[in-house]
């Protein structure tokens, strides 16, 4: 009996904890947001901002993950070059497309069997 209540308690506590670094690393990328939003061409972190990730960085383990500033058009450019990358190197594969050539004499037998059964040329309209 104890056992299993122990095993539901440690499922609760799982259960919150995931939530909570869930929660932590939203409110991290919205401090990231907020830095950003600054009309700087370059954000820059002032005080709070340090005392912010110190703080982070006591209470949360997987601070780093979420550390990097990064503008929207520099991820889209990132994506942009990546999708360059990708059809570059599927534009130099020499890969011949589509169905491999009949022989001419498979197409004659083809043909062969298209005149000696009058049924197989396709839907007939009435």
């Amino acid at each position: 009996m104890f056992s299993i209540l122990r095993l539901w308690v440690g499922v609760l506590v799982r259960l919150f904890r995931s939530r909570q670094s869930l929660l932590i690393e939203n409110l991290a990328l919205r401090q990231q947001l907020a830095v950003f939003k600054r009309q700087r061409r370059r954000p820059r972190l002032t005080g709070t901002d340090k005392l912010f990730w110190l703080l982070l960085h006591r209470f949360w383990s997987s601070w780093k993950t979420v550390l990097t500033v990064v503008s929207p058009d520099t991820v889209v450019r990132w994506h942009r070059a990546g999708f360059q990358l990708y059809w570059r190197l599927i534009c130099r594969v020499r890969k011949r497309v589509g169905r491999r050539p009949v022989t001419e004499e498979v197409r004659k037998l083809i043909f062969k069997m298209m005149a000696e059964n009058p049924t197989w040329r396709g839907v007939t309209t009435a």
